[in-house]
């Protein structure tokens, strides 16, 4: 009964679509030829109604077959309104550029630009209004306990754990966890959800549980690493069942931030330690340095003359000090700062930290530190490359194999 309302769900809901779709065409051409206002005023001579509906044979399979392709038709419960409205604007989109290609091509009747541009602004609007509505109404009666799809979590560990509380968080998806698998013989539930079998008699519980009237729709499988032997046998005893059987893999211990998932010609791939800045992030982030850094030297430029006049003049020695820093992707450059120590501030001591009111500091290269304007030729290097205005401090290379043996996780900062 479940899986047959879910085919009436969402066969009500393709109906509504193409319906929407549909009634988004016929407004846009009365908006177009009978409401005043427009950019273009209404023409005296409003073309036949029926060599737009004309239009309609071919606007509603398009129509259909983009939003089936951007999968709107498969069950919703996991995915936001966003994610949604995001399929509904990219099919209406490419459907857009399908109709005015058609136009342009088939030249046996012109259709109102005016009406495409109508017709593109009302059609995602309606479809996602209308599929907003629909989350309401479907989260309310979810929240009655009609229309919900029962989960078997197989796992009692922390990862099982993490499952079932993001499950719970969110009841409007209308899955609910009945039960867990497992050995652990010590606890009786987790997170008020009770074990009910163990892991080889998993096929048996679901089929006394189809058997009594209630048929689990999901097997999610989250073992630990601990559990993870049991993997075959599991999914061995799921051979024969039509339930949907998830598997969450336990990658908590490797996964990053810059973590993603990708595939090679059909087959999974994990990228675990990869930089966001690639393509167009990577040009918008250029660009903005080349912007920010360009703007602040015209700026600053008296300032920089004024320091390097009283560098000069204040201690023997060069203008700039020239040091060796990592910066991205492990890539050495030689990063520019006004001089605030004295030539041979390491001589003796080889390359440490500076401190507060460190003695090698000359006295304008304190008020200089303390003011971080000896910073400030480092603008050159973020012209260059070499360095970005928002980012990690690039270190040295001698502390950073210091640190990439003492602190996990440390040489992800380079990358």
């Amino acid at each position: 009964m479940l899986y047959r309302y879910s085919e009436i769900v969402r066969s009500g809901l393709l109906l509504a679509d193409m319906l929407l779709v549909a009634g988004a065409w016929i407004a846009a051409f009365f908006i177009r030829f009978y409401v005043p206002g427009l950019p273009e005023p209404p023409i005296p001579d409003v073309p036949d109604f029926q060599q737009y509906a004309l239009a309609l044979p071919v606007i509603l399979p398009v129509w259909f077959w983009l939003f089936r392709s951007r999968g709107l038709y498969e069950a919703q419960r996991a995915k936001s309104l966003a994610d949604e409205a995001a399929g509904v604007l990219f099919a209406t989109g490419v459907g857009v550029l399908i109709l005015v290609a058609v136009g342009f091509f088939v030249r046996t009747y012109f259709y109102s630009r005016m009406v495409t541009l109508i017709f593109a602004a009302v059609s995602p609007l309606a479809v996602i209004g209308f599929r907003a509505a629909v989350r309401v109404g479907m989260r309310q009666l979810r929240s009655r306990g009609f229309n919900l799809r029962f989960v078997v979590v197989v796992g009692a560990g922390e990862l099982a754990e993490e499952v079932i509380e993001r499950l719970q968080r969110h009841p409007e998806a209308g899955l609910k966890v009945v039960g867990i698998v497992s050995d652990d013989t010590a606890r009786r539930a987790v997170l008020g959800v009770p074990i009910v079998t163990p892991f080889d008699q998993l096929q048996q519980y679901l089929t006394a549980e189809r058997s009594g009237g209630r048929r689990i729709d999901q097997v999610v499988i989250a073992l630990s690493r601990e559990e993870s032997h049991r993997l075959e046998k599991v999914l061995a005893s799921l051979d024969h069942e039509i339930a949907n059987v998830q598997l969450v893999p336990d990658l908590r211990h490797v996964l990053t931030l810059r973590s993603r998932v990708e595939e090679l010609e059909g087959l999974p791939v994990i990228g675990l330690r990869e930089s966001p800045l690639v393509g167009l992030a990577a040009v918008r982030k250029r660009a903005f340095d080349l912007l920010a850094a360009g703007a602040a030297l015209l700026v600053a430029a008296p300032v920089l003359a004024v320091i390097a006049l009283a560098t000069k003049a204040s201690s023997p020695g060069p203008v700039f000090y020239r040091q060796d820093r990592m910066g991205l992707d492990g890539r050495v450059f030689r990063m520019v700062k006004f001089r605030t120590m004295r030539t041979d501030a390491e001589a003796e001591s080889g390359p440490v930290w500076t401190t507060e009111d460190d003695p090698r500091r000359t006295r304008l290269g304190g008020f200089l530190r303390r003011t971080s304007l000896d910073e400030l030729p480092q603008l050159w290097n973020v012209l260059r490359g070499e360095m970005s205005v928002v980012g990690p401090r690039p270190e040295r290379p001698v502390f950073i194999e210091q640190f990439r043996h003492e602190v996990p996780g440390y040489m992800l900062a380079t990358k």
